[in-house]
Parts: C-alpha cells; structure tokens; sequence
C-alpha cells in the first residue's frame, strides 16, 4: 500500500469552488478502483492550503486513476482555481497508533 499526500493551495476567491467540486467527486475518487482511504484537510492557521490523503493498494493503481478521464476532467477544473503550485508525495506508512 501506498500513500499519497497533495498539497493544494487555492486562490482566497476560489474556496468554496474547490469544496464544492470535492463534494461532487469525492465519492467517484473513493470508489476508484484500488484506493482504500480519502480524506480531506484544510489548514487551520490558512484556510487557503488543502491536504489530500488517499491510500492505495499500490503505485500502477494510482498511475490507472492519474491517467483516467475522470481524473483528467477534474484536474482541469481543480488547476484553475491555484494560487500555487501543488506538491505531491507518495510514501509507505510505516506506523499507525490509535
């Protein structure tokens, strides 16, 4: 399993666009074939910078969504609303306490 955590950080105005696209799709990106976990996060200090975390199975089926129509349909409408460049990590969890 893999990790991938995006940093997303969106233009002041365009907050509420983003919150609302992620509404509309976020069941499709849970349901794609290979993730097993999705979770948004705003920070609290600038309501401006989102974190995306979703684990999948392992890296081709994250390679299968980043190369799907539905991804490319809704990063087109997601890119527009940046105020920054995202970043994009892929890792390993390597502990989880709870």
């Amino acid at each position: 399993m893999i990790v991938r955590i995006v940093k997303l950080t969106f233009k002041e105005e365009h907050i509420s666009t983003f919150e609302n696209l992620f509404e509309e799709t976020k069941e499709n990106i849970r349901n794609f074939n290979g993730c097993q976990f999705l979770e948004l996060y705003q920070d609290k200090n600038n309501p401006t910078i989102f974190f995306t975390y979703s684990y999948w199975q392992d890296e081709s089926y994250l390679e299968v969504y980043r190369n799907s129509d539905f991804f490319k349909k809704v990063w087109r409408k997601t890119k527009v609303l940046f105020h920054d460049k995202p970043q994009a990590w892929s890792v390993h969890k390597r502990v989880t306490l709870q």
